[in-house]
């Protein structure tokens, strides 16, 4: 067993127990808020989730708290902007000065009534070079990446709910590790006015919960999308397991096999598939975008502060630039071509079942992990929810992901929300 932090338990309310209390005036308006900042000066000094924390003052001033997400504390990752908060991108040596403005998704959360109590750590650049988080259930263990903060604060208790992003990975892979809800929307569905772009055919605002009901609740309020009925016929979820790049543990796949075995039992189907020559091709397109388009967008910060970045994404960048634009534009193509395949590929599947991660998160803090299990849904921009479900003789959390069709978001955490309470015995 490692050694634990300490009891980690999430936040003592969830994003709608909150938001009810405070409209409803059992609790004050920033009752929560409060605690979020004990959490955090409790717990961070261990956990080291966070790069900036507010002003206690500066938020006691705050008036007019009210809407769907009333005084409920979020953490944003560093690199969006949260207006009067400097933002950083995982560079504490970089200059710069406090943000003037929220980034949209930041201002629509706080209109809608939820409060930024900080900034969470990032991995540089959202790229491969870890930050000072650690692993709430094992300090030794990765967190992930490149959201690592935003999943380490809410697995700690020290918010319900923070942003991420994923260009690869970086929402999935650190819910998978850290054992909290991840969601990762389609791609284009949620405003990224004021985030560090780095790659604009890739990049994806999502965020972490302790529930997917509180998933639901701030999808409420980001994605503009209508809700999308049950099927009137069972529900049938495609499981795609092997990867051609990578082995799935033992303890992973047994707890795949348990849910396809729980959810058979009430009535849904679990049809194996075998897609390893497409995941093939569209890792290789991941690898092509995400390099020529990363290297563009990061070529004026190593021109200008290369000495303050690392060696790994100064050598990223130079690799992008050797990427010829004719293979750019193949693999875009490919990319075109794929993500609106959903009924050709998968018939007449609801959801795909898949591995989050090739297994729990491992050992040592100078990497992330592995996203082999995550990229190939990020270059067809499919919304993707990561369940946790169990934890390993180790004591490290184990889950596996969801994964819907492009623009149908709110389905996938409406059909995830009752598929985990079967797996966990949640009632509804």
């Amino acid at each position: 067993m490692p050694e634990t932090v300490m009891p980690v338990a999430p936040f003592p309310l969830s994003v709608q127990q909150i938001s009810r209390r405070v409209r409803e005036g059992v609790a004050a308006p920033l009752a929560a808020v409060r605690a979020s900042l004990a959490a955090i000066s409790e717990r961070d000094s261990v956990i080291r989730a966070w790069s900036h924390v507010a002003d206690p003052a500066a938020l006691e001033a705050l008036e007019g708290i009210g809407g769907p997400l009333a005084g409920v504390p979020i953490g944003v990752k560093d690199v969006m902007d949260v207006a009067d908060m400097p933002t950083r991108f995982g560079v504490s040596a970089l200059p710069g000065g406090a943000a003037r403005f929220d980034a949209c998704c930041v201002g629509m959360l706080r209109a809608a009534g939820a409060v930024p109590v900080g900034k969470t750590v990032t991995a540089e650049f959202a790229f491969r070079t870890p930050g000072a988080t650690r692993n709430p259930h094992a300090p030794g263990h990765t967190p992930g990446g490149s959201s690592s903060g935003s999943a380490a604060a809410v697995a700690a208790g020290m918010v319900p709910a923070a942003l991420g992003t994923q260009t690869g990975g970086s929402m999935i892979r650190p819910a998978s590790f850290c054992g909290v809800v991840g969601f990762k929307p389609s791609f284009g569905q949620v405003f990224r006015d004021g985030m560090k772009l780095t790659c604009e055919s890739l990049d994806t605002i999502g965020w972490y919960s302790n529930t997917v009901e509180d998933a639901q609740a701030i999808a409420q309020v980001l994605i503009a999308q209508d809700d999308i009925g049950e099927p009137e016929r069972p529900l049938t979820i495609a499981v795609q397991l092997d990867n051609p790049n990578a082995a799935l543990c033992v303890e992973s796949r047994r707890e795949i096999a348990r849910a396809c075995e729980v959810w058979r039992v009430n009535g849904v189907r679990c049809q194996p598939v075998d897609a390893s020559a497409e995941t093939a091709l569209l890792l290789r397109a991941h690898d092509v975008i995400m390099h020529y388009e990363f290297a563009r967008s990061l070529m004026p910060v190593v021109a200008r502060n290369g000495d303050v970045v690392s060696p790994a994404l100064r050598q990223a960048v130079a690799h992008g630039l050797a990427v010829s634009a004719g293979e750019y534009r193949e693999m875009l193509a490919v990319q075109a071509s794929l993500r609106h395949d959903w009924r050709a590929r998968y018939g007449g599947a609801d959801l795909i079942l898949t591995p989050s991660t090739p297994g729990p998160a491992p050992k040592g803090l100078s990497h992330t992990g592995d996203g082999v299990y995550n990229k190939i849904w990020s270059v067809l921009g499919w919304p993707c929810l990561h369940l946790p479900t169990a934890f390993n003789q180790a004591g490290l959390p184990i889950g596996m992901q969801l994964v819907g069709n492009w623009g149908e978001d709110r389905r996938l955490l409406a059909l995830g929300r009752k598929l985990h309470h079967l797996l966990t015995q949640q009632g509804e």
